[in-house]
């Protein structure tokens, strides 16, 4: 019996495979944060922040799988977990999500069209100076093109829209994304921002009296 398989007779080398996966979960895990763990059926921390109306927010299984389901009827509320997040350690923010429907001819640009079936965002706060907070916002548009970047209608400047999905990409599917938070607050503020203080998401319709039904998946920041 050679070396090795006297290490797996008597248990040797199971127990040092198992050290070594034991060590490289812990070492993966250590670099994911997790921000929404909706697969494990938890809105733990998630507060409601409602603006108009109330869009429902509830963990359905889909497919399978556990999600988070938000459904708008001429409503706009959100989903807020204030949590602290060093973009030096984990500047990647990932996500899954999917809409099942647009919203139709709506100007995103202007207030009258400021809805979207789906969107997540992170937040910068300015505390006590509250003008200072700044948002970048990933959206399913309706009608913007891919890819374009404007100034949210209501907040101006302070807070960015960034399309990242629209007209061209299908419905009813999951799509996966991932950004790097800390690249893009510096190229849309000018600044190098180490922390963002929150996280939300937002199926909103009350600008254009639409409505709307979104999944959204876990959401975590990594390494990379």
């Amino acid at each position: 019996m050679n070396i090795l398989q006297n290490a797996y007779g008597t248990g040797k080398f199971s127990a040092c495979l198992l050290l070594l996966f034991s060590s490289l979960a812990s070492a993966q895990d250590h670099e994911k944060l997790m921000i929404g763990h909706f697969f494990a059926g938890s809105l733990a921390q998630w507060q409601s922040k409602a603006f108009k109306g109330q869009t429902e927010y509830r963990i359905v299984d889909l497919e399978g799988t556990k999600a988070l389901q938000a459904v708008s009827n001429d409503s706009a509320s959100g989903l807020l977990k204030e949590q602290r997040v060093d973009l030096r350690k984990t500047p990647f923010m990932n996500w899954r999500w999917r809409i099942e429907n647009r919203l139709g001819n709506i100007n995103e640009q202007e207030k009258s069209g400021d809805d979207y079936a789906a969107r997540v965002y992170v937040v910068v706060s300015g505390g006590l100076a509250f003008w200072r907070t700044r948002a970048l916002n990933y959206v399913w548009a309706s009608t913007t093109p891919k890819g374009r970047i404007w100034p949210n209608a209501f907040a101006g400047d302070r807070t960015i829209m960034i399309a990242l999905r629209s007209t061209g990409d299908q419905t009813g599917v999951w799509h996966t994304e991932k950004r790097n938070i800390l690249a893009d607050l510096k190229q849309q503020f000018g600044e190098d921002i180490q922390y963002i203080d929150a996280v939300a998401i937002m199926t909103d319709t009350d600008n254009a009296q639409g409505k709307a039904t979104a999944y959204y998946g876990d959401i975590y920041f990594s390494k990379e």
